[in-house]
């Protein structure tokens, strides 16, 4: 194993060392000037001020250097310009000015440089940490993925749950028998229901999560993605906004059962931005964007962070405008799934073969957009069809074998449907 303690103690020394020699230099060239020069020292201090301005331009150019920084510089040095040149109009600098005034300035430089240098590095970069290679971190990663809390310790690191203050005493009575019924009825799932949404209203997120997988325990086979992404939403408020390993699961199933549902890619991405893959998680926020709609329950909360997670990401980004790249779905839509509720389990069946057959023919004849594809992958896999869906899932690879953001989405389909590593 690497001595990440000396190699961490090595990197110090280097960087001390090398910011203390350019500042010696730095106070040198200062006071080298001046020696035998008639010229008052805020005449030099003036050129050496303009000369400063100009690296600092050019630095900007080659990227050296942030604008912020540049402009904080610029504005140091433009202080001290107006300084010197008071000076010499004044004429009153005595000589021992001239002989200090270079080295003072050499040694504001010197803390300057190494107290700026510190700060960026503790602040863009990682003390303390080697240089890892991307396979690294991506194994580091999914090892904190991994082994990260599960849901009861994430709810358990938070305050207890307290009931609102201003809550109306029938709605809390009434609140209060609901519980009693559900109790005493554990079969009755409207209870649960309704306990769900009302423990939800209270702000008793624990709770409402409880009751609503009580009703996806009820639903069994006939839950629908509605119901695991409310489950999803539930146990991740109720951790403080944390995508437990539970609430992870929830929405694998949720997308297996609509794999285009924005809620739940949006909390997918939360998670990987959670667990280290701060790229993959950025790639499906702005996905999302993309899509759209403007007025989708997702938009606001992406907006509000993914400047942030685009800069962990490592990319210069701007904000695509919202809903340009939607792309209508033909497929099987949650809708149709929940009309075919109503019918018997044999017909149920024939009616999703009848569409996932009209899907699969159109796309071959046609093409369509990835989400398509994906919805067929993961149908396909769902009615046992593997062969088929990995004969799919190898076509659409091939199709968009550019587009980063659709292989993503055909990856986790493919998953789903279990013909993808």
């Amino acid at each position: 194993m690497p001595n990440m303690h000396g190699d961490h103690m090595t990197f110090w020394f280097i960087s001390a060392g090398l910011s203390i020699a350019v500042a010696v230099l730095f106070v040198l060239a200062l006071r080298a000037p001046g020696r035998g020069s008639t010229e008052p020292a805020a005449a030099y201090d003036l050129k050496v001020y303009r000369d400063q301005l100009r690296e600092v331009e050019k630095d900007l150019a080659r990227g050296v250097v942030e604008e912020a920084d540049a402009d904080r510089v610029r504005a140091e040095i433009s202080r001290r310009i107006l300084s010197a040149d008071a000076a010499l109009k004044e004429d009153v600098i005595e000589e021992d000015a001239k002989k200090g005034a270079p080295l003072t300035v050499g040694i504001l430089l010197a803390v300057t440089l190494v107290a700026g240098s510190l700060w960026m590095y503790s602040n863009l970069g990682a003390p303390g940490y080697g240089d890892l290679a991307l396979e690294d971190r991506i194994a580091m990663a999914e090892q904190a993925r991994q082994n990260r809390p599960n849901q009861q310790q994430a709810e358990d690191s938070l305050p207890p749950y307290v009931a609102p203050a201003d809550i109306s005493p029938d709605y809390a009575a009434l609140v209060e028998r609901l519980r009693e019924t559900v109790k005493n009825r554990p079969e009755d799932m409207q209870g649960h229901i309704l306990l769900a949404q009302n423990e939800a209203n209270l702000g008793n997120y624990s709770a409402a999560a409880r009751a609503q997988g009580k009703v996806l325990e009820l639903r069994g086979a006939d839950a629908v993605a509605q119901d695991y992404i409310n489950y999803a939403d539930m146990l991740v408020v109720a951790a403080g906004g944390y995508v437990s390993p539970e609430a992870e699961a929830v929405l694998s199933q949720a997308l297996s059962l609509d794999p285009t549902n924005g809620t739940a890619r949006y909390y997918m991405g939360l998670m990987l931005a959670q667990t280290g893959r701060p790229d993959t998680g950025f790639r499906v926020w702005d996905q999302l964007l993309r899509e759209g709609p403007e007025d989708a329950a997702w938009i606001q909360p992406i907006l509000a962070q993914i400047e942030d997670l685009s800069r962990r990401a490592g990319v210069n980004y701007q904000l695509p405008e919202i809903g340009a790249g939607r792309e209508p779905l033909r497929g099987p839509s949650s809708e149709d799934i929940d009309a075919a509720g109503e019918l018997s389990p044999s017909e149920r069946m024939d009616m999703i073969q009848s569409m996932v057959d009209g899907l699969s023919e159109r796309l071959a004849t046609e093409g369509g957009p990835a989400g398509e594809w994906a919805q067929l992958i993961t149908a396909l896999g769902v009615l046992g069809r593997t062969g088929q869906a990995r004969a799919v899932y190898e076509n659409a690879v091939e199709v968009f074998a550019d587009d980063t953001r659709a292989l993503d989405l055909l990856l986790r389909a493919g998953q789903r449907a279990q013909v993808a590593e």
